[in-house]
């Protein structure tokens, strides 16, 4: 599908459903990464909201693929699952999938990876935030690399892609134009601009979220949960995002 560049820029929004991903189709960016759970770092999204994604848009779909929240160390099992995911977003055309997998001592696991880049070519393959986990960023985007991966999502390794921001212009540096580093996480109309100038990325990553309340008039007083605020995408913050790159 189309990723339209917006001023030399790529803009993409986390987008955790169907109707999220519509609406930053409609403010203006370039592809989506579509996953659920944002408030736990976001998790696989669900077949039926893959599929009606891909279907109702016509700028690029990433996948989020990740089975659980917590860390990146995965069972067999669990890659079994994370195998399976990508072979369904493969089936229905999406552009690409998100994934990663670590060691215990906080490196790419290498072999893993490689069996999972190698199923789900010819789609784009991202290492998702698993690499701020990592001990040794530059080792992990040499090993990234030589996998054949994409592109990474990172926060430079800090809680924002603001704070983060020297150590994504030194990867971005010693990339050298071999892997695409995006940085993400805390991204918004009012750092947008600072970050892609200092570090030098060409894409960038951002929820352009917005929280409103339940629209249950009945409320059972006696349970607790189950009514939280829900999370969506916004098109006002993403035509602001589009608006910012433009001014670059």
């Amino acid at each position: 599908m189309i990723e339209t560049e917006i001023n030399g820029y790529k803009l993409e929004i986390c987008a955790n459903s169907t109707y999220s991903a519509k609406q930053a189709q409609l403010g203006g960016a370039s592809r989506v990464e579509l996953c659920q759970n944002l408030e736990n770092g976001g998790t696989t999204p669900s077949y039926g909201q893959i599929k009606l994604t891909r279907e109702a848009l016509s700028i690029g779909v990433h996948v989020l693929i990740r089975p659980r929240s917590g860390d990146f160390l995965y069972t067999q099992q669990e890659i079994n699952e994370i195998a399976q995911d990508i072979v369904f977003c493969k089936s229905v055309g999406c552009d690409g999938v998100v994934i990663g997998v670590l060691t215990p001592g906080g490196d790419v696991d290498k072999i893993k990876m490689q069996e999972l880049v190698d199923l789900a070519k010819p789609m784009k393959v991202v290492f998702h935030r698993a690499f701020d986990r990592c001990a040794n960023p530059f080792q992990a985007l040499e090993d990234i690399i030589a996998l054949g991966c994409d592109r990474i999502l990172t926060s430079g390794q800090q809680n924002s892609a603001f704070e983060g921001k020297k150590l994504l212009k030194s990867l971005i540096e010693k990339s050298q134009g071999r892997i695409e580093i995006m940085p993400g996480a805390g991204v918004d109309e009012n750092n947008l601009h600072e970050i892609l100038q200092f570090t030098g990325a060409k894409s960038i990553h951002s929820s352009a979220k917005v929280t409103e309340r339940s629209k249950m008039i009945f409320s059972n007083e006696k349970i607790i949960g189950m009514d939280e605020d829900q999370i969506f995408s916004s098109k006002e913050k993403v035509i602001k995002l589009v608006e910012k790159i433009k001014s670059l």
